[in-house]
């Protein structure tokens, strides 16, 4: 089975990314965007649900030893939870900033001492948010062995500060792979393709 082909299939299923050439979207950045992902409606399906557990469960196999887990707020929390209960091992996930009142965590939950830590993720963009939350399991004293996410844009950018930041990244599913899987549904065309394409590369520069 590919799991990139057959997760983005299922994400255009259910409509948790949406492709809109001529109309694009607003991202709160403001960037417009010919593509929208929301990851959250895979929670909404059970059938599409499992099949994300388990293809991330067989993708955390690519980072060998790890014994525990942790989701980025807020997004990445729930597809982590899911891992981690998978594997039956210790979650916790990361704030973008430290609670504001009582204990003012940043890392919500507990992680065994000096951890192993798979860091997960639904969407990388530019990765900012992602490392920020790698930076925050480093610096509680745990070794980060890479971060696992749903899908990726394959921006040029987010690539370089993963190498930078020395942090693996692997992902179910990437841009490349979902317009090849719009195009053979018909849900794009050529023209879209190509406008699709160099949108990337100018974004992801």
């Amino acid at each position: 089975m590919n799991i990139a082909s057959e997760v983005a299939k299922r994400l255009l299923q259910i409509k948790a990314i949406k492709l809109s050439p001529q109309k694009p979207f607003t991202w709160a950045s403001g960037i417009l965007s010919p593509i929208y992902c929301d990851n959250r409606l895979v929670l909404s399906h059970p059938d599409v649900r499992d099949f994300v557990k388990q293809c991330l469960v067989e993708k955390s196999k690519d980072f060998g030893g790890f014994n525990a887990v942790a989701g980025v707020a807020t997004a990445g929390i729930a597809h982590g939870m899911l891992l981690a209960d998978a594997l039956g091992l210790p979650y916790a996930y990361v704030r973008s900033k430290p609670k504001e009142h009582g204990r003012q965590n940043l890392i919500e939950g507990e992680l065994p001492d000096k951890a192993n830590v798979l860091v997960i993720e639904d969407l990388i963009s530019t990765g900012g948010s992602s490392l920020q939350a790698v930076q925050a399991v480093r610096e509680a004293g745990h070794k980060v062995v890479g971060v696992l996410a749903i899908f990726s844009y394959n921006f040029e950018k987010a690539i370089t500060a993963f190498e930078n930041a020395g942090c693996p990244l692997e992902t179910l599913s990437n841009y490349d792979v979902l317009l090849r899987e719009a195009l053979g549904i018909k849900y794009i065309n050529l023209n879209d393709v190509d406008m699709l394409t160099t949108w990337r590369k100018k974004t992801g520069s």
